[in-house]
């Protein structure tokens, strides 16, 4: 199919849509429905028709050019739109790009040490901190689910709703294993160590977008425990989820309510499994192509955090940034903006568009 006829069916479509949202087709159900198929083609359609617009305005600026009269306006005329040509194509190109569903939604970010010992402990409580400052600067809601330190003040696990629009489209690129060096504070002879830690960031899912039956779960409670395995309260509030079908476990202690731990791990375990699929659908689409950026791959080494050069390099696009501290007090938005650029690229190329 080529791109005009690509370009005539979507405004079809919509014109289309806006006929029956007018008529009495577009009541009750249906009217919910034609609006949400009518909102996510408005921004193409409006992108679409700003650059034939353009089309029009460049053909009809040079046939004037054989106007002696008109001659000089119509080359005014012809630069100016041919210099915003360019601009406005890509925007269409952008506004036609499939759309990821997750993107505007909230997200679960859980993060854990991996090799390194307290060190590793150590950067997952840093990283999870600036994650923490990185979702105030986007007025985001940060609300800590589950946080279980280790003895030097570290994590052995931190996870963490955070809320608000297009939360998962800028988050979804940190999935994966994060890599620190640096000399650890116990290091006496000053020699560098190489720890990871892994961080997932899950779309956060709505109930009704994952069906679990009750008989598919064992849920086990026990006592609460804190930092070095010291009980922090008597009773069995602590609660242990374990979804029979996939493995999934997810245990959650930090509500003095066995009602709340057991709500916090049922939302939890509801964002794994929907991301499951979605990487299930993901792996399919991606199965005769070359996967792209932010796939999730939790076995990747995605960036690698130096401190004594001050740098962070992301693996993935062959960035580094001699910011570290910026980086680490929440400024992650010049490399997430390289990953969504990247991302677009590759994606407007397999479209068959230009980048």
């Amino acid at each position: 199919m080529s791109v005009d006829h690509r370009l005539e069916q979507i405004i079809a479509r919509f014109e289309e849509l806006q006929a029956l949202m007018s008529s009495s087709q577009g009541a009750g159900e249906n009217f919910a429905r034609l609006s949400r198929d009518y909102a996510a083609l408005e921004g193409p359609v409006e992108a679409i028709r700003a650059w034939q617009e353009a089309i029009r305005s460049r053909d009809e600026a040079r046939a004037l050019l054989a106007d002696p009269e008109m001659k000089d306006l119509a080359a005014a005329e012809l630069s100016e739109v041919e210099e915003s040509l360019p601009a406005l194509e890509h925007a269409m190109h952008l506004a036609l790009l499939p759309k990821d569903a997750a993107d505007e939604r909230s997200a679960i970010l859980e993060i854990r040490p991996a090799a390194g010992g307290d060190e590793a402990a150590l950067f997952a409580s840093e990283l999870f901190e600036a994650y923490r400052r990185y979702s105030e600067k986007h007025g985001w809601r940060f609300e800590v689910m589950s946080l279980v330190e280790s003895e030097l003040a570290g994590l052995k696990e931190g996870v963490a709703t955070i809320s608000g629009s297009g939360v998962f489209a800028r988050l979804k690129y940190e999935s994966g294993v994060h890599r620190v060096q640096r000399v650890p504070a116990t290091e006496s002879q000053g020699r560098i160590h190489t720890s990871t830690v892994t961080v997932a960031v899950l779309p956060e899912a709505e109930e009704v977008d994952v069906t679990i039956n009750e008989e598919d779960l064992r849920i086990d409670v026990y006592r609460a425990s804190g930092a070095g395995g010291q009980h922090v309260n008597k009773t069995e509030s602590a609660v242990r989820i374990t979804h029979m079908p996939t493995g999934v476990v997810v245990a959650m202690q930090e509500e003095r309510s066995q009602h709340r731990n057991r709500e916090k791990a049922m939302k939890i375990l509801r964002s794994r499994l929907y991301e499951q699929e979605r990487q299930r659908a993901h792996d399919d689409r991606a199965a005769n192509r070359k996967a792209q950026v932010g796939t999730g791959d939790r076995s990747e080494r995605i960036r690698t955090y130096n401190f004594p050069q001050g740098r962070v390099t992301d693996h993935r696009i062959n960035l580094t940034l001699y910011k570290i501290a910026q980086i680490m007090a929440g400024d992650f938005d010049e490399i997430v903006d390289a990953l969504t650029q990247h991302e677009q690229t590759e994606l407007l190329a397999a479209e068959g568009f230009r980048a």
